[in-house]
């Protein structure tokens, strides 16, 4: 069985570079070759990928897109037309696209990963995407043989809002890899970096209106005005800007935060990112929506207390590991920061259910299903669609 596998998404791993998709789409593959040495792999990269000695396998193939960097020129185009006629030459029995859009003119076998459809909960939280959002994801949806969806919520939504089938989706959870990368430049990755006090509050993700920051940043002003010794702990984000970032910035001015307590550091690197979640003293995200939650998982599986929403998948992954809210109750959000800090059992034992909750979730499990997946979808016929 030759498979191929859309791996543009994957960033630079030795660099210390994953986020999210690209860190679904890397340790995703990594395991699945791992573990299947039966079938051939044929790995897709674009112009941006040079080392590609993670993936060296006998039964690996890796190529290059051709003329990809000219895709951001003509990205419809490019991405449409011009990778499904590549494709088409390929000769593959399966091709899976973990993220993105499938080639509006591919017409062969096609496994489809779904990670969320918040863009379709509440389109305000979003830029303008007008082509993505009305043809190429639905089409997507439609078109693909079978679908993964990340979590029993992303599949709720999936049946809800597209009206697809129970039986053409799969859930297979994503895993949680905590292990610092070995890098082959040397590079200061330590908490001492970070010049931070022993006792921290942490949150990490893109900076975008569904992430609630607005929400968490005016519980921490509530919090840090309800006692003194509340003053020396600080909040760090850690995450790109995205949508919308600029107000969150003003909400800090606005509320008379010191930077002493509002600890703003960008995107952070895996090992770095890894470093903030050993050290905090709770993983606070009272997003509004996810598909999945990966950074929740990571702050399972390195024992930090979680502080999180009681909606979409949040609570499939926490279980009874964390401390779940409203994320709208900023009230609730307070009282538990202050929990956190003040009650050493409280921390003790959710530390404990967070590692034994964590073990539940795995690369090698999700790995292990979608090979799975890969053979009962390759034996089913085509679609009568597909062959006209």
């Amino acid at each position: 069985m030759r498979i191929g596998i859309d791996c543009r998404t994957i960033l630079n791993p030795t660099s210390g570079e994953r986020a999210g998709v690209g860190h679904y789409t890397y340790n995703l593959v990594k395991q699945v070759i791992h573990q299947d040495t039966h079938n051939e792999y044929v790995l897709y990269f674009d112009y941006r990928m040079h080392d590609v000695n993670d993936f060296a396998r006998e039964n690996v193939t890796v190529k290059h897109f051709p003329f990809s960097q000219y895709g951001k020129f003509l990205s419809f185009g490019y991405s449409h037309m011009l990778i499904a006629a590549y494709l088409m030459k390929e000769g593959l029995d399966l091709y899976h696209v973990p993220a993105g859009n499938i080639p509006l003119t591919y017409p062969k076998k096609v496994l489809y990963t779904v990670h969320d459809l918040a863009i379709y909960k509440n389109s305000e939280w979003f830029p303008s995407q007008i082509l993505s959002r009305h043809v190429l994801t639905p089409r997507s949806l439609k078109a693909a043989d079978h679908l993964i969806a990340v979590s029993k919520s992303t599949k709720h939504d999936i049946k809800e809002l597209f009206n697809i089938p129970d039986k053409k989706i799969s859930v297979i959870y994503e895993g949680a890899d905590v292990k610092k990368i070995p890098l082959k430049r040397k590079k200061l990755e330590t908490i001492e970096k970070f010049n931070l006090p022993e006792m921290y509050f942490l949150f990490i993700g893109t900076l975008e209106p569904r992430k609630n920051l607005i929400t968490l940043i005016r519980a921490y002003k509530k919090f840090l005005t309800s006692e003194p010794s509340h003053a020396n702990i600080p909040l760090v984000v850690a995450g790109s800007k995205g949508y919308k970032s600029s107000l969150l910035f003003e909400e800090v001015k606005e509320l008379g935060i010191k930077k002493a307590q509002f600890r703003y550091f960008g995107y952070v690197s895996h090992n770095e990112k890894i470093e903030l979640l050993r050290h905090a003293r709770a993983f606070v995200f009272p997003t509004l929506y996810e598909g999945f939650g990966i950074p929740v998982l990571e702050a399972l599986s390195v024992g930090t207390p979680v502080i999180s929403s009681n909606t979409s998948s949040i609570p499939e992954i926490v279980g009874s590991a964390g401390v779940l809210m409203d994320p709208e109750d900023e009230h609730a959000l307070v009282e538990a920061m202050k929990s956190l800090v003040h009650n050493e059992q409280l921390f003790q034992s959710l530390k404990q259910k967070g590692l034994a909750q964590a073990k539940n979730f795995s690369w090698e499990r999700s790995a292990k299903e979608t090979i799975a997946l890969y053979t009962s979808i390759t034996k089913k016929n085509h679609k009568p669609s597909k062959k006209s």
